[in-house]
């Protein structure tokens, strides 16, 4: 049972960085990779085994993200995978051989030939890919979502949480729809309270065209509902609590984070780096953000920080608080002579290009 340390060394550490991988997928699978890896090979040393294997197609990412963990856990290991020998893919050139093979032998699995496309559940999101859904212009069938209900069948009653975080990490959620009475602080009860009031409301949700590590579009839909919910919250709580210039490198660091975790480079030197920083980052960000579930929608309503950098008198419009508005000519002033400059420099060129 990996559920606990996942949830504190590779989740939460993914909710600091706000990882979102092309802009859009919250790296579910890609995030469980790294702890199944370590399990594995504390396994295989523990055993004396000189081999560890896996089940991931010779096209697809996690062949990648599966060896380059072993091998930068344990570099004399062996690995074996099967669908890069010839002898089996040969003989199992897709998934419906795999399925026709497994009814002959009576080998229960979860694939029908009405529902053929692959999953991967772990206790952050679910992945579909394949079968119908290679096709990208197919409407995915409504049976085919498993962790959550369909938006339009959500309940019509919202329903208010307050996630509070320390360090950018998430330590308490309160419902506050019933009055406080439901509050969890454990880590894994905490992130299974939060899937759980995802699935409830439709939460999480996307269907993607994304960029493989090896080369190959691919088409793959995603339920990842408590993550969700949790990357709303920590962004909008960094906007309370972080310097605009750290944010802006912060966000750029993030960025090249997802792709690393993404292509399987969890264990790399550049990951560990760009994790320090992160982590460096988010001492400040403390507090408290109120959010309404409705819908397949999470909305901000209000949040709070005792290390806030917002300041009420400076940013109201109704009193001066200890800004001078003239200042503001000067700065703009400053800030246009490089546009004035430019517009010049067109001129100029516009002009020789008419001679």
């Amino acid at each position: 049972d990996l559920r606990k340390e996942f949830v504190e060394d590779i989740v939460w550490a993914s909710v600091q960085a706000n990882c979102l991988y092309e802009g859009v997928y919250l790296l579910g699978t890609a995030l469980a990779r790294p702890v199944i890896c370590r399990k594995q090979i504390e396994i295989a040393v523990r055993e004396g085994c000189q081999y560890v294997s896996h089940g991931c197609t010779g096209k697809g990412n996690d062949q990648v993200r599966f060896e380059l963990g072993y091998y930068a856990l344990r570099p004399s290991i062996q690995v074996l995978a099967p669908w890069r020998d010839p002898a089996f893919f040969e003989r199992f050139p897709g998934r419906p051989a795999l399925l026709d093979y497994a009814k002959e032998k009576g080998i229960p699995v979860f694939q029908t030939a009405a529902k053929p496309w692959s999953t991967d559940e772990n206790l952050y999101h679910i992945s579909f890919e394949a079968g119908i859904l290679e096709d990208p212009a197919v409407v995915p069938p409504k049976d085919m979502w498993k962790l959550t209900v369909d938006p339009e069948d959500a309940p019509d009653v919202p329903e208010r949480i307050a996630v509070h975080f320390e360090d950018g990490k998430p330590v308490k959620v309160v419902n506050t729809t019933d009055g406080g009475k439901t509050v969890h602080t454990d880590p894994l009860d905490l992130f299974l309270y939060l899937n759980a009031l995802g699935r409830k409301h439709g939460i999480g949700r996307i269907d993607i065209v994304e960029n493989r590590f090896i080369g190959i579009k691919s088409r793959g839909c995603y339920e990842t509902p408590g993550g969700t919910i949790l990357r709303a919250a920590h962004v909008d709580l960094e906007g309370l609590t972080l310097d605009r210039e750290l944010r802006r490198l912060k966000d750029q660091y993030a960025q090249r984070l997802s792709e690393i975790i993404y292509n399987g480079l969890w264990y790399s030197a550049e990951r560990e780096f760009i994790m320090a920083s992160i982590e460096s980052s988010q001492k400040t960000v403390n507090g408290v953000v109120n959010l309404k579930l409705y819908k397949g929608n999470t909305i901000i309503e209000s949040r709070s920080s005792p290390t806030s950098l917002y300041d009420a008198k400076i940013a109201s419009m109704d009193e001066a608080g200890g800004f001078n508005p003239s200042d503001s000519e000067g700065f703009i002033k400053i800030q246009s002579i490089r546009l004035k400059a430019h517009a010049e420099q067109k001129a100029a060129m516009e002009k020789a290009r008419k001679a």
